[in-house]
């Protein structure tokens, strides 16, 4: 069984050897049990590991006779030793223990000394000891090798999200895959060691190898010899290089078994990662953008590797390349060196007034492109569902969204979050920063020239929009899968007042519950914290049909089931056992506020749950689309009970389940009154008021006859004008237009600056109406969206009620379409439990129509529902 953990290098030759047993006959020589079962998966024949060639035949069994191995005037500067020691068991007293204890792997045992004979006569002595020079076939985690390595060189493990389907039952599971390393690489049935032994007299040749046995057995599977110009099995610190494809060659980024890669390959060391790479506008980065993905590069991939200094890449052209060339700084068969991030440096970033430290956003790349993370951040970004919780955002464009493709063809801008000072490893020579804090402050894009005196790296951010200060607070009202800890870091570094980090059940797992406990808002002041960035924990309860619901900021026990109904929010075999009104109900009488999430979907009880009154607010959602805006879709579903007189303001939440969405880049501004302290209750309030507006970056206040949105202004029968004044500033998304909309449609639009925009309007009103404002905005490479919108004003004229049929019609229709899921297809929990649920949406349900019917309108129900009088 031949194994090759990768190509060998031309240094090194293996030395025959005529072993006294065959290793599969091993199981009938005095040796242990272990070690003759472990034998059976011993490889044979020319094998390679850590680059160096041996030869595997016979086994040289050393037990307690002397062998004498005859190498025939060999010279060599480094001789390498393949070897494994028997187990042996420990003598214990009779209470069981062990004294003097040198553990499992009885640490310093001299088992051996190899005694190198030189053809002129002197010898030299080498003892092997165990955990030294040798460590045994099988052995306890945690016992290694001081001056050996386990034959299996470290190789990588790409995640599993980045396996192709069909290499992934063969991955260890995701959780850990995502060390990109092997679990216990070394822990294999059949371990043997790699040991190099420095020949001082390389000129001298050899005449044999004697092993002369002291304690316990040991076997001696193969010998190798050659010459490096320092320890072979010792490598150098991570570099990075640029391969260059030939044309129309595509890189197959799939890795083998070994964890190699098809196209390039190392001997003496190994190729740690390939990524695809990426073209930012380093020419004209202080002019760019924000957040901007850089475009994907398809004829490079950037290379991360390890190796001894006498390594060779080898490549699919059969050509290699010293790794001393590339780190001389010299390009060689389409390989281009990457300067080195070797200079350590302190990073701190500070608020340009108060000198103090400021919670950020970070991204850092060097030359060619390449992310340069902090030292305790990851270098390569986990984006996937679940898979990482770490603080880390990576930006997609918005043809990039997650769509089941393989992530090595995706164009990705990475970043991480810090709280005002971190540590960095830079190269020499220019390094492209990019700093960003929210839609207040203006985001920094700079070049810094890093020099062999830079120690220390100064970025100095300006707040440039006092929405702050003028009472309002940011939100995101639906976050998944952080800690507590990391949320308040990322909400610090996104200028995000309070994050709501929501507790769930996914079939059958359950997250965050432990953070809940029914009281601290993390961050506050009565919990030790500054009282600025506030995290509190609820929970996002979940229906696969009837819906999704948020309780936030509730007192006391945890609402449960947190999930009902079955598969796949909740466990196949879940009954539909509570309605989102009834957890709405709960919630409201723990203090909380009710939020529809992701609105309208799923898009079934939620009708009823509005029509009883029981929601404060309906949530625009971003997911992973930094670009899609706001979605008309949801909008014209809050339209239509708006139309119909539900009041409820708009709230903006991500839904932030990985690293490919940023807390608040859709986010919630709500207004606390003038005087009053902010607190969590004081925001919960603020969102009970309706005074907010939902954003991707322009800010905005607006008032109808000097009334802010959330308000009620009544007006007479006769109806009459009234002004709608407005103020807009962005400094993040540049603006294009504003929209006045009423009753669901635009009544008038404007142009606006860039920046800032000031202006009213006098609008006539002649029945009862809901105005609200919209704004549009784009990015000059990205089409326009909708990137603001208030929640409205209502304007009640007398004796014109809030009411549209064909609205009121579709919330009906959908209020029964809840009714028909309970009575059929929806699992029971048992009857009387389904008959309060039926009660409580035929009460919406009768609620609306006869509403209806007082206005005398018209409509058809579902069979079940339709009764004379309706046509």
């Amino acid at each position: 069984m031949r194994q090759h953990d990768g190509p060998a290098s031309a240094r090194f030759e293996p030395v025959p050897l005529k072993g006294s047993t065959a290793l599969e006959s091993l199981a009938e020589a005095s040796v242990s049990e272990t070690l003759g079962r472990a034998a059976a998966d011993a490889p044979t024949g020319s094998c390679t590991w850590w680059g160096i060639p041996f030869e595997v035949e016979s086994a040289m069994l050393v037990t307690d006779e002397v062998v004498n191995i005859p190498v025939n005037g060999l010279m060599a500067e480094w001789l390498v030793f393949l070897h494994t020691a028997d187990v042996k068991p420990l003598e214990r007293n009779a209470s069981g223990f062990v004294s003097p204890s040198r553990g499992e792997g009885l640490l310093n045992e001299h088992i051996a000394d190899y005694v190198v004979e030189y053809a002129d006569g002197p010898e030299l002595r080498q003892p092997i000891r165990r955990r030294h020079q040798i460590g045994m076939v099988q052995r306890l985690w945690g016992e290694n090798c001081f001056e050996a390595v386990p034959m299996y060189k470290p190789r990588p493990v790409r995640a599993a999200h980045e396996q192709p389907v069909r290499r992934r039952s063969t991955l260890p599971s995701w959780g850990y895959s995502q060390t990109r390393v092997p679990l216990n690489p070394d822990h294999a049935n059949w371990m043997a060691w790699l040991y190099a032994w420095a020949n001082p007299h390389p000129r001298r040749p050899i005449r044999s190898v004697r092993i002369e046995p002291h304690a316990g057995t040991l076997v001696l599977c193969g010998l190798s010899a050659g010459h490096a110009t320092s320890h072979p099995l010792r490598w150098g610190t991570r570099r990075k290089a640029l391969l260059r494809l030939a044309p129309g060659e595509s890189f197959d980024f799939d890795l083998d078994e070994y964890g190699r890669l098809e196209q390039i390959r190392l001997d003496l060391g190994q190729v740690i990662s390939a990524q695809p790479h990426v073209h930012y506008p380093n020419h004209e980065w202080a002019k760019t953008r924000q957040n901007q993905v850089p475009r994907p590069d398809l004829r490079h991939v950037v290379i991360e590797y390890a190796a001894h200094p006498d390594a060779c890449f080898h490549l699919s052209s059969g050509r290699t390349v010293p790794v001393a060339r590339l780190e001389s700084g010299r390009a060689s068969n389409g390989l281009h060196p990457i300067a080195a991030a070797t200079q350590r440096v302190t990073l701190r970033v500070i608020d340009a007034e108060s000198r103090q430290p400021m919670p950020v956003r970070l991204h850092v790349h060097g030359e060619a492109g390449e992310y340069l993370p902090p030292t305790d951040r990851h270098r390569i970004p986990n984006p996937e569902w679940f898979e990482d919780y770490g603080a880390d955002y990576v930006a997609l464009d918005g043809s990039d969204a997650l769509d089941g493709s393989d992530a090595s063809e995706r164009s990705s801008h990475p970043s991480t979050y810090i709280p005002g000072e971190t540590v960095i490893d830079l190269p020499l020579g220019p390094v492209y920063l990019e700093v960003s804090k929210g839609f207040e402050v203006r985001p920094v894009r700079k070049v810094i020239e890093v020099k062999p005196s830079t120690r220390t790296v100064t970025v100095r951010m300006k707040k440039v929009l006092p929405w702050r200060e003028r009472g309002w607070v940011t939100a995101d009202t639906h976050v998944h899968f952080l800690s507590p800890a990391t949320a308040q870091l990322e909400g610090a570094a996104e200028g995000v007042n309070v994050i709501n980090l929501l507790a769930s059940q996914w079939g059958e797992l359950m997250t965050n519950v432990g953070d809940f406990d029914g009281k601290t808002t993390f961050g506050s002041k009565e919990a030790g914290g500054d009282g600025e960035w506030l995290v509190r924990v609820g929970t996002e309860n979940r229906q696969h049909v009837l819906g999704h619901i948020s309780l936030l900021g509730y007192e006391g026990n945890i609402i449960t089931p947190m999930c009902s109904g079955g598969a796949e929010e909740s466990a196949i075999g879940d009954a539909v056992g509570v309605l989102m009104t009834e957890w709405a109900r709960q919630c409201r009488s723990q203090g909380g506020i009710v939020v529809l999430p992701h609105f309208p979907q799923p898009r079934a009880e939620n009708a009823a749950t509005i029509v009883h009154g029981d929601v404060d607010a309906v949530e625009m959602c971003s997911w992973d689309d930094l670009y899609a805006g706001i979605d008309p879709y949801s909008l014209s579903d809050w339209y239509r009970y708006l139309n119909c007189g539900y009041f409820f303001p708009a709230v903006g939440g991500t839904d932030k389940m990985g690293a490919t969405t940023a807390v608040g880049i859709i986010r919630t501004y709500a207004r606390i009154p003038d005087g009053t302290e902010f607190s969590y209750d004081a925001w919960k309030n603020a969102i009970r008021s309706g005074n907010t507006f939902v954003t991707y970056g322009p800010l905005l206040e607006f008032a109808v006859e000097g009334m802010p949105a959330g308000s009620h202004v009544k007006m007479p029968a006769s109806g009459g004008t009234v002004e709608v004044e407005y103020e807009l500033a962005s400094v993040t998304l540049p603006m294009t237009r504003l929209d006045l909309v009423i009753n669901g449609e635009v009544r008038e639009s404007t142009r606006v600056g860039r920046n800032q925009a000031r202006g009213s309007w006098s609008v006539r009103i002649e029945r009862s109406s809901w105005i609200a404002l919209l704004v549009r905005g784009r990015h000059p490479d990205k089409p326009e969206m909708i990137a603001a919108h208030s929640s409205p004003v209502m304007v009640d004229v007398e004796d014109s009620p809030f009411f549209a049929q064909a609205d009121a019609v579709t919330i009906l229709e959908q209020i029964e379409g809840a009714i028909a899921y309970l009575d059929t297809v929806g699992t029971r929990p048992g009857e009387r439990a389904y008959k309060r649920m039926r009660m409580i949406l035929t009460s919406a349900h009768r609620q609306l129509h006869n509403r209806m019917h007082r206005a005398g309108l018209g409509h058809i129900h579902a069979a079940p529902h339709h009764h004379n009088g309706h046509d």
